[in-house]
């Protein structure tokens, strides 16, 4: 739940209890005996070590409908990281009620998150402390193509100010192969916003529970992170 004023609004947690998925994860590890909460196989569950903070900051994640069943999404980690965190599906022409609600009473404070390109430069911040209130970061989640749907493709967002995360130059997220080299994961472009507003105790629990799901995940896979320039298969 997340507190605002007086009234708390419920948050959605993309785990196995979620509506979605809207089909089954058939992937390669669709077979493996997974933990409901970190989706990591059961034999490296990292649940107990991971950590809790608060933040300078409100995360909503607008995930594509895809990114629900796939246990190697990154927003999840956010979610686990700041309870607090948002959640809800994207869809091009509504918004879930839950999102609906949050943005009404937030708008002075929300921005989206995404790249910066010449034909909205208008819209763009450069940082954070320029929004009056406490930042709301709504981040597309899905693969590049799909974030890229969902910033162009909502007319709900197209008055919004966007932002780009400078902090971090390079991903270290090789799970799934970026479309390009310097693209960060979800995960990653949380940690970059943190870093970018100071915020550097929720910049570091995130950053702790993002690399431990990064190395527990690729170890299952039979890998080492010492091989990580050659990343197994995308999921």
């Amino acid at each position: 739940m997340r507190r605002s004023g007086d009234e708390l609004i419920p948050m959605l947690i993309p785990d196995s209890s979620h509506p979605y998925p809207r089909k089954p994860f058939n992937a390669r590890g669709s077979k493996v005996t997974r933990c409901q909460r970190c989706c990591l196989p059961e034999t490296s569950c990292i649940c107990a070590a991971l950590k809790q903070a608060y933040a300078m900051a409100d995360f909503w994640l607008l995930m594509h409908h895809n990114e629900f069943y796939k246990p190697s999404n990154t927003g999840r980690i956010i979610c686990h990281t700041f309870p607090d965190t948002g959640v809800s599906e994207w869809q091009r022409l509504a918004m879930s009620p839950a999102f609906e609600e949050t943005l009404l009473k937030r708008r002075s404070s929300a921005c989206i998150v995404f790249p910066a390109e010449a034909d909205y430069q208008h819209r763009m911040i450069e940082c954070p402390s320029e929004l009056p209130d406490r930042p709301l970061f709504i981040i597309p989640d899905g693969t590049w193509r799909q974030a890229r749907r969902i910033f162009r493709h909502s007319e709900y967002l197209q008055d919004l100010p966007v932002i780009e995360p400078k902090a971090l130059a390079k991903s270290s997220y090789f799970l799934r192969k970026a479309d390009i080299d310097h693209h960060l994961c979800t995960a990653e472009v949380a940690i970059a916003l943190l870093e970018q507003m100071g915020d550097q105790q929720a910049s570091d629990a995130l950053m702790h529970n993002f690399n431990l799901f990064n190395q527990k995940y690729y170890a299952a896979k039979g890998r080492s992170m010492q091989t990580k320039n050659s990343p197994p298969a995308a999921e």
